[in-house]
């Protein structure tokens, strides 16, 4: 027995079996001669039914093997009497699928039409359209149909240059009119057509004109320009004028009323699209004729059942060409704004009630107000700009919270943004001289501030739970708004803006309102970067932080939500540079922070400024250094701290022990923070013992980043005065003989441990253990992490090519070497020795192949770059390396001609620090030089097939540094050069010798 599904299979395929033999029954129709009658008669049936499958519940697979069908059909060649077959049903939706027939057939297949049968598809076309009005056809049919006719007006061969005319003329007949008979006795749209229409047929006639407007403008420019769409289209103006003027003079009973919202909706798009023509200057589109149009929009204004249509086309071609509209129109707007029907939408507003008429209103009168901003402005005392702007800032009144209550706020905001600019455009443009204006402008916008301030304050936990991600995030878009409000403001107030928001932050803080409390402080927060009078603002923020605000933050009795206690940290990072200057209040505000951390939701940005505090402020903590490691130990026992936040207090602690004056009390100090680091060191053991790996990993590498920020932050400020008198201390000195050795011990104790935990696969653990080493390298003067180079040589040679991040562990041995260049560093000869050793070892691993392994072969490169020109005589001069160097220079080579781009930039980089000038001894520089006239030629041939084609255009520049090394610094480049554009090699057969012999005198000029 079948399936249900099995039927439906057999159904749909003895359907389309029927389909096809229809559609061949109609082979023999001629196209576009057959009346409705005689088109049902031939039985297209089979295809109707199909098309009715179309529209039944199905499958996917079943949809698109009946659409497949229908569009192999509709581009047969029988397509055409199939489309009149199916406009013949009594079936809407295969009526429907007729009239897209036809457009498809249009667009598709319009040279498959002979000539006289152009003219011919023309009358079908409008012999259907008047038929089914006659019936009382649907939207659905009639605005497909004249989608088929617009695309008949598009194909380039057409001659139907007054189509809106001819259209209107047929539907008054009601039948098709002769074009050019219409054309001959010069039809008068006004008082002989349009007047004679029946509702149903005007707005077929609109639908048309809406189309036809819609269909050219998505045209490309391109095909406007051939087909001259500009011209054709500007044919219909007058007559499209006279259609709407018909249409908007006519009394306006119930049933009208669709008729003018088509009509209002349609002038609105042929303004859209004439306005872009004026500008960019492509046709010769008249506006004017539209002009005269636009006084009949605004009576519906006070229509309730045009309002919403109406305003939408005030708002779009307010905001799109404001200079369009006549003085008394905009009068006219003017007093609709200012009356009661305006009024009552905006008290819907203030309630919050945006029903669809108050949702246009609110677009429409911030429409109005960005076209007439300066007369507003400088109109601000009168009685209708009272109105109007008393309006403008009751958008903000609603209560509700922007984004997830209030969709107005924001647009809003806009204009008073707006509004604010233009109140400091004039104040910079009048000098001191004052308008009398500028106050009453002014005071509204300190009244759009407060109101600003009201709608910013944040919503309760709960209820912010409870919004969408898209909620949360309008909300934050409209805060970030009033940021930029407020700073604009601060321009035209100054500091009058900071010392009032400082009094309503006292105010809230004595009346325990949190939320009012973080508002406040948040706009204090958005003026930092903007205070101009740092003396005044000092003492604002001296009564603020002086007051009960960092106390009541810690009362462990008083329930603060963590968004204020965020926004609060937020501050203190903002006025930094204040607790640098009035340090009384850095244990107060520490303390609070140190409270602050232990919420989660406050812990990252509580851990950022105790850091940046400590980092500033390291001299002035320094007496309270032991209290600060209490603080710490306090907090890990009791809280479980996000590896970032941990990071950032090691590194805070790290930064006031850099301060400490005596080593001995430096020694100590750090001896206790890392105490707190082996914590984390043996969880991690014990969690791998147990085999909890995630937690272990988590453990072990926030120990180790924990050391890097301790590393980074114990490391000399750098606005500390240079000694200009330094010497070099001796190897000795520097190294065996220092103090810090055991700390270093127990350092690379540390992360041996996590990487015997964790294994030595881990490449998160050799990546944050290179880094470790790297915090040392800028320092000159012993330190903890002044670790001795054996250390790190061990660490480098004891690698191979399996070892996991390998380029990390060799960069770092590269910035090693640099480190040890600077002036007033020693040497480190050995260790460039051991690393060498390291690196032949590495690429014979690879047999010297750097498509093996291109990562690596790139840092080892890298890597013998860093030994030009201070190591260069160990690479050079050492007799054991001569094979090996051998292999080095060919590998440098063979990257040059890969297709790796990392080995190959590499390389290039290589070469180009190898050609270039600076001063080595001579034993040095005779090696050198034996070395470049050995493997010159074969370097120079692979620089010349990089910039002959085999490097992409991006990356010819970082070839033509090394040519131009080459030409500066070899006497033969010039030979070198000849004979690799005249190789066989050469990449490219396009460039002849002539341009060959150009490329090599310009390169030798």
């Amino acid at each position: 027995m079948l399936t249900n599904r099995e039927s439906r299979v057999i159904q749909i395929k003895d359907i389309l079996g029927s389909a096809l033999h229809a559609v061949h029954c109609l082979h023999n129709v001629d196209k576009f001669k057959l009346d409705p009658q005689q088109l049902r008669d031939i039985g297209s049936r089979p295809i109707e039914k199909l098309v009715q499958q179309l529209y039944q519940p199905a499958s996917p697979q079943e949809v698109s093997q009946i659409e497949t069908s229908l569009q192999g059909l509709q581009r047969s060649d029988n397509g055409w009497n199939m489309a009149d077959a199916l406009l013949a049903s009594e079936d809407a939706n295969v009526r429907f699928f007729g009239a897209l027939t036809f457009t498809v057939k249009i667009k598709c297949d319009w040279n498959s039409l002979k000539e006289a049968e152009i003219g011919q598809l023309l009358h079908q076309l409008l012999n259907w359209l008047t038929l089914r009005i006659k019936f009382k056809e649907g939207p659905l049919v009639v605005k497909k149909l004249c989608t088929a006719l617009v695309a008949y007006f598009l194909r380039s061969s057409a001659s139907w240059e007054r189509c809106l005319l001819h259209l209107i003329c047929s539907l008054s007949e009601g039948e098709p009119v002769s074009y050019e008979l219409m054309m001959s006795e010069h039809y008068d749209v006004a008082s002989r057509v349009v007047t004679s229409l029946e509702a149903p047929q005007l707005l077929t006639a609109i639908w048309f004109a809406t189309t036809l407007v819609e269909e050219v403008g998505r045209t490309s420019s391109e095909s406007r320009l051939t087909h001259n769409y500009h011209d054709r289209l500007h044919n219909n103006l007058g007559d499209f004028v006279q259609l709407v003027r018909t249409v908007m003079t006519l009394p306006k009973p119930e049933s009208n009323t669709r008729l003018v919202e088509e009509s209002i909706k349609c002038l609105q798009i042929w303004v859209v699209y004439g306005h872009g023509v004026w500008n960019d200057r492509s046709g010769q589109m008249e506006l004017a004729p539209l002009r005269t149009l636009i006084p009949y929009t605004a009576p519906p204004l006070w229509d309730q059942d045009l309002f919403e249509v109406a305003a939408d086309c005030w708002t779009e071609l307010l905001g799109t060409f404001g200079q369009f509209f006549p003085p008394e129109s905009m009068e006219h707007l003017e007093n609709f704004l200012t009356g009661p029907n305006a009024q009552d939408l905006l008290s819907l507003i203030v309630k919050g009630d945006y029903e669809p008429d108050a949702m246009a209103y609110s677009r429409l009168l911030l429409a109005y107000g960005e076209v007439k901003l300066p007369d507003l402005a400088r109109q601000s005392h009168t009685a209708t700009g009272i109105t109007l702007i008393d309006s403008l800032m009751q958008l903000l009144a609603y209560e509700g919270y922007a984004g997830a209550e209030d969709d107005i706020c924001t647009p809003a905001m806009e204009f008073w943004q707006a509004y604010t600019e233009f109140l400091i455009d004039e104040v910079d443009t009048t000098d001191d001289q004052v308008e009398p204006w500028m106050g009453s402008a002014r005071q509204y916008l300190l009244r759009v501030l407060e109101r600003c301030w009201s709608k910013i304050r944040m919503p309760s936990e709960e209820v912010y739970a409870q919004w969408t991600s898209e909620a949360k995030g309008d909300f934050k878009v409209f805060r970030t708004d009033v940021v930029d409000l407020l700073q604009s403001a601060y321009t035209l107030f100054g500091s009058c803006i900071f010392n009032n928001l400082a009094n309503l932050a006292l105010d809230a803080l004595q009346r325990q309102m949190w939320l009012h409390l973080e508002a406040t402080l948040f706009c204090l927060n958005a003026l930092a970067e903007s205070i101009s009078d740092e003396d005044t603002a000092d003492r604002t923020l001296s009564t603020l932080f002086g007051s009960e605000l960092f106390a009541a933050m810690t009362n462990d009795a008083i329930d603060i939500p963590s968004k204020t206690q965020q926004t609060a940290v937020s501050l203190i990072i903002s006025f930094a540079s204040f607790f640098q200057r009035h340090t009384q209040f850095l244990l107060s505000m520490l303390n609070f922070l140190f409270v602050a951390i232990r919420t989660s939701a406050v812990a990252g940005v509580a851990a950022k400024a105790i850091l940046s505090t400590a980092d500033s402020c390291r001299q002035t903590l320094v007496p309270e250094i032991d209290a600060f490691l209490e603080q710490f130990n306090n907090l890990l026992i009791s809280e479980d701290l996000e590896s970032g936040s941990q990071e950032r207090i090691f590194g805070a602690i790290a930064a006031v022990i850099q301060a400490v004056p005596s080593e001995e009390q430096k020694i100590w100090s750090l001896s206790k923070l890392l105490a707190f680091v082996e914590r984390d060191v043996k969880t991690c053991e014990a969690f791998a013992g147990y085999q909890a790996l995630v937690e272990a990993e988590e453990k072990g590498l926030c120990a180790l980043r924990c050391l890097v920020s301790i590393g980074k932050y114990l490391q000399e400020p750098d606005d500390i005065p240079i000694d200009l008198e330094f010497k070099p201390v001796s190897q000795d000195e520097l190294y065996l003989a220092t103090i810090w050795t055991p700390s270093q011990h127990r350092m690379v104790d540390y992360m041996a441990r996590v990487a015997g935990a964790l294994g030595a696969a881990n490449g998160d653990v050799v990546e944050v253990t290179c880094q470790v080493f790297r915090t040392g390298f800028r320092e000159s003067f012993p330190g903890p992490f002044v670790f001795s180079p054996r250390f790190i040589e061990n660490y480098v040679v004891s690698t191979s090519l399996r070892s996991p991040r390998l380029e990390h562990v060799l960069d770092t041995a590269g910035a090693m070497l640099s480190a040890h260049t600077r002036a007033g560093t020693t040497r480190i000869d050995l260790s460039a020795t051991r690393f060498l050793d390291h690196v032949f070892q590495l690429i014979a691993e690879m047999e010297y192949n750097p498509a093996n392994e291109p990562e690596v072969s790139s840092s080892c490169i890298d890597l013998a770059s860093k030994y030009i020109p201070h190591y260069l005589h160990i690479f050079l001069l050492n007799p054991q390396y001569r094979n090996h160097g051998i292999n080095f220079m060919l590998l440098t080579i063979r990257s040059m001609q890969c297709q790796e781009i990392m080995p190959r930039r590499s390389a290039g980089l290589f070469w180009t620090s190898l050609l270039g000038r600076y001063d080595v001894k001579a034993d040095t520089q005779l090696a050198l030089h034996k070395t470049l006239e050995q493997y010159g030629p074969q370097a120079t041939k692979a620089i010349i097939n990089n910039i002959g084609g085999d490097a992409v255009r991006s990356e010819l520049e970082n070839w033509a540094n090394p040519l131009r090394q080459m030409v500066s610094t070899q006497i033969r480049s010039k030979q070198w050069i000849r004979e690799a554009l005249f190789s066989n090699t050469f990449p490219s057969s396009k460039v002849g010798d002539a341009e060959k012999k150009q490329f090599l005198e310009q390169v030798m000029q």
